[in-house]
């Protein structure tokens, strides 16, 4: 077998190993509901699913991946398979990009890669696209290094979307710059990544109403320390996201915090010193630069002006208002300059050193007693110093089952050959189910309601601290002006159903108070279904 094809199954088996220590109870029957991260069972295509209606085209194409791969498998099954390719192909991609004879170098970087404090943080916010387009990196570089197969690297993070691209692009450009070949080399590559970026880029600025963004996500979504290093602190230790809740337990001791800081810049200077013969050597430099730039853009009052003018022009720029997921390139970096130091104190250990003169140049790191030892404390590095990642962030990873109510209100709604379209009460975006363990989730409504021919109309407002960044989306800011005059007409808007999922008691009453003469088809504890008579035309 070639030498790469065992690194690569190697990283790989890494990878998977890893990830079910990771995911832990995630992987049980069910699905994971957190943050951003919603699947549904048996979804179906929607003017959703295709950056058609609501907010920006952020699903865009990984909702369309996702329903048509569970058209074939259960939506349980898919997702715990998304979950776990996220750590294998991170794994197996930084193994092949290390150059190393033995196989201890190339996975204590495949195991920072994939356990790190920016997947750990990505993961409890819920963003898998973005995740997914990191894991992907690795191989982009790869095949830029070899010089084929970019389109087919490129698959990972074409299929999470604008934000996964986005990051490909900030790695991608620069490393092909950095080729013999420069300006072909570039031209070549942009125009790979451009047709990967269609998918959502056309429907985002071809929509008839605009895309318009709120600059006051510039300052929620802005990166924050997460560490006692400050935010920059943060951002080098590869944390710093905006969100709170995603940051795992006990992340903010000193002890762990020097550990994980120590890590990644003895990834970046090892990588500096020891990587001077990489092809790709000076590009990813220039991308992990660029990346870090756009992730602390957000600290000073100058970066936070520039990036609300950007939004202001073009709602499509909100792309860079979370910009920590920018330090991507950073970790990558900092992987194989992990890799390299490993290479360079196994060449110095007694095992490295009558390793070197094994037969056939196979070292003896790979087999022998100090060998297996050696690589067994490489890997266990980035897990000790981030132990709270484990068995799904202590819990916070965790699969459970959809209400019975929400299939017989799907049931309901596909059954009913009337128009209109399907509300969402109360009008708020994120919903904490006591059937979800009370963890904050976007509401899975949108999805999990989706009916050919109807249009399912979610809040996208979203609230960080006392901010509050306005809809993207005419038909949710229309609903929210409505509703706030009280004793709305639904069915007037163009409502055919109405479904309560949250809200307290009061809440509850007021919106039975609003429907009073409504049909209800479903009534639990978990879901109550309104039917709104006369039907109106869609909107």
């Amino acid at each position: 077998m070639p030498h790469q094809a065992r690194a690569a199954l190697a990283g790989a088996a890494l990878g998977l190993t890893l990830g079910a220590l990771a995911l832990g109870p995630a992987l049980g029957w069910g699905f994971v509901l957190l943050q951003d991260m919603v699947f549904v069972p048996d979804p179906a295509f929607s003017l959703f699913t295709f950056g058609l209606a609501g907010g920006a085209p952020r699903v865009v194409p990984s909702d369309a991946v996702v329903t048509l791969l569970s058209q074939l498998l259960p939506g349980e099954l898919v997702q715990k398979l998304v979950l776990l390719s996220i750590f294998v192909l991170g794994a197996s991609g930084v193994a092949v990009l290390v150059p190393s004879p033995g196989p201890a170098p190339r996975l204590a970087a495949a195991a920072f890669y994939v356990w790190n404090p920016f997947v750990a943080e990505r993961l409890l916010i819920g963003q898998w696209a973005l995740l997914l387009g990191y894991a992907g990196l690795p191989w982009v570089v790869h095949a830029l290094d070899r010089g084929r197969r970019l389109a087919v690297s490129v698959l990972p993070a074409a299929t999470g979307g604008f934000a996964a691209m986005l990051v490909t692009v900030v790695t991608a450009l620069p490393v092909a710059a950095s080729s013999g070949r420069r300006w072909g080399r570039v031209l070549q590559v942009g125009l790979v990544l451009g047709a990967f970026c269609l998918p959502w880029l056309v429907p985002a600025v071809l929509r008839p109403d605009g895309l318009e963004g709120d600059p006051v996500g510039v300052e929620a979504f802005a990166s924050r320390a997460d560490t006692p290093f400050g935010t920059v602190g943060s951002l080098l230790s590869l944390g710093g996201i905006w969100n709170a809740n995603a940051v795992p337990a006990g992340y903010d001791g000193i002890v762990g915090a020097v550990a994980r800081l120590v890590l990644v810049v003895a990834g970046i200077a090892g990588f500096w010193w020891l990587g001077r013969r990489l092809p790709y050597r000076n590009g990813l430099v220039v991308a992990a630069v660029i990346g870090f730039a756009v992730a602390s853009a957000g600290v000073t009052e100058a970066g936070r002006s520039v990036l609300k003018w950007l939004v202001g022009v073009w709602g499509g720029f909100a792309v860079f208002r979370d910009a920590q997921q920018y330090v991507a390139p950073v970790a990558l970096l900092a992987a194989v300059g992990l890799g390299l130091l490993a290479a360079a104190v196994v060449r110095e250990s007694p095992a490295g050193a009558s390793g070197s003169a094994a037969p056939g140049g196979q070292s003896a790191t790979a087999g022998g007693r100090p060998g297996r030892w050696l690589v067994a404390v490489l890997v266990v590095v980035p897990v000790a110093v981030l132990p709270t990642m484990a068995w799904g962030a202590l819990g916070a990873l965790d699969a459970v089952s959809y209400p019975r109510s929400w299939y017989e209100a799907r049931d309901t709604l596909r059954d009913d050959p009337a128009p209109g379209d399907v509300l969402v009460l109360p009008f708020e975006s994120y919903r904490r189910f006591d059937w979800n363990g009370h963890r904050a989730v976007l509401d899975p409504a949108q999805r999990f309601f989706a009916v050919p021919g109807r249009r399912v109309v979610t809040n996208d407002v979203v609230r960080v601290g006392e901010l509050v960044v306005g809809s993207e989306d005419p038909r949710a800011a229309e609903v929210e002006r409505v509703l706030e005059g009280g004793s709305p007409d639904l069915a007037r808007l163009g409502f055919r159903y109405v479904i309560v999922d949250a809200g307290t008691v009061e809440e509850k009453n007021r919106f039975a108070g609003w429907l009073g003469d409504a049909e209800v088809p479903v009534n639990s504890a978990e879901l109550r279904l309104y039917r709104l008579e006369p039907p109106l035309t869609t909107r």
